[in-house]
């Protein structure tokens, strides 16, 4: 059984799809995965045991999008079946160019017109649950969600290691403050050695903080790891604290104490699946969840109103 997977392009999306994905590999135990992505979504789920291929999808990089993703079809070739977790023109019409006669997306005009199965998928609910209602459509037996899933195995650090995260790639929305979570490394400066991360944009925000720290035990990451060793190390934490992120779902997927901080996003569609130790900090705002990579109204209320303190509460919560 050959299954053709355009992931997510977004590294929490993408690991939010692994739970549908090993649903799958249940029901067909002998499924051979070729995976297509952007570079974070397949640098993170490469390692699938039954992955036997795996590309970066260039096909927006050079020339005619269109031409690129037929010859990108046709290089991939038939499948038994086929899924795509994004809902966009051209991961339908690659689906369609490979000759696959199984196909399954998101529901949407160019969906219904080239794929086998539009699915429109149970609203509101998980992101999770939504991608194993698309997946759902490639079999009658039902697919049965179990945790997130990496692959990568998680460092082992010789002391109790502290995560903070404080970007998040979609927007600046989403960031809390780098005061605020200094504030709260050095309440736990005394448990924990503090470990920084972020990615190359990222790196300013976590020299700020850093310079908070004086005298703190910090190692500072930012714009200096892998996706594999990003996850490798997220994993063998003791505790993370993070922003709404990609970060925070690798997380979860390791099943890491979190304290989650939510703003502009819809903390019941993306927040850590089935992570047993997981707490959401969050204020209830009128003009949230906005889903703006920018707060619209300039104010910020929804991530500026919260403080520290409430994020040192709720670690004191966690138990851990």
């Amino acid at each position: 059984m050959k299954i053709l997977v355009i992931l997510p392009n977004w590294l929490g999306d993408a690991v939010m799809a692994t739970p549908a994905l090993e649903a799958l590999c249940a029901i067909y135990p002998d499924a051979e995965l070729t995976l297509v992505g952007s570079y974070v979504s397949i640098e993170a789920l490469k390692y699938h045991p039954q992955c036997k291929h795996h590309y970066v999808d260039e096909t927006k990089k050079r020339g005619n999008r269109f031409a690129n993703t037929y010859r990108f079809a046709k290089k991939l070739g038939r499948h038994d079946m086929a899924i795509t977790f994004r809902n966009q023109l051209h991961s339908s019409l690659l689906l369609y160019w490979s000759g696959t006669p199984v196909s399954a997306g998101r529901r949407s005009w160019h969906s219904s017109m080239l794929l086998t199965h539009s699915i429109k998928p149970t609203h509101p609910s998980h992101l999770v649950e939504q991608y194993r209602d698309i997946a759902q459509s490639l079999t009658s037996e039902g697919l049965i969600l179990g945790n997130l899933k990496l692959y990568i195995p998680p460092h082992r650090y010789s002391r109790p290691m502290l995560g903070i995260n404080p970007g998040a790639t979609y927007g600046s929305a989403k960031r809390w403050y780098p005061e605020k979570f200094a504030e709260v490394a050095r309440a736990y400066s005394n448990r924990y050695e503090i470990i920084l991360f972020g990615g190359p944009n990222e790196v300013g925000m976590a020299n700020d903080i850093e310079s908070r720290l004086k005298g703190v035990n910090v190692t500072n990451l930012a714009g200096k790891t892998s996706i594999q060793e990003l996850c490798s190390f997220i994993g063998g934490l003791n505790l993370f604290i993070t922003n709404d992120s990609g970060p925070m779902h690798v997380a979860a997927a390791y099943q890491v104490p979190t304290v989650a901080i939510f703003g502009p996003t819809r903390f019941t569609e993306t927040s850590q699946w089935h992570n047993e130790k997981s707490i959401i900090v969050r204020h209830e705002m009128k003009c949230a969840p906005c889903m703006k990579r920018e707060c619209p109204l300039g104010h910020h209320e929804c991530m500026k109103s919260i403080e520290a303190e409430e994020v040192i509460e709720a670690v004191k919560n966690l138990k851990v």
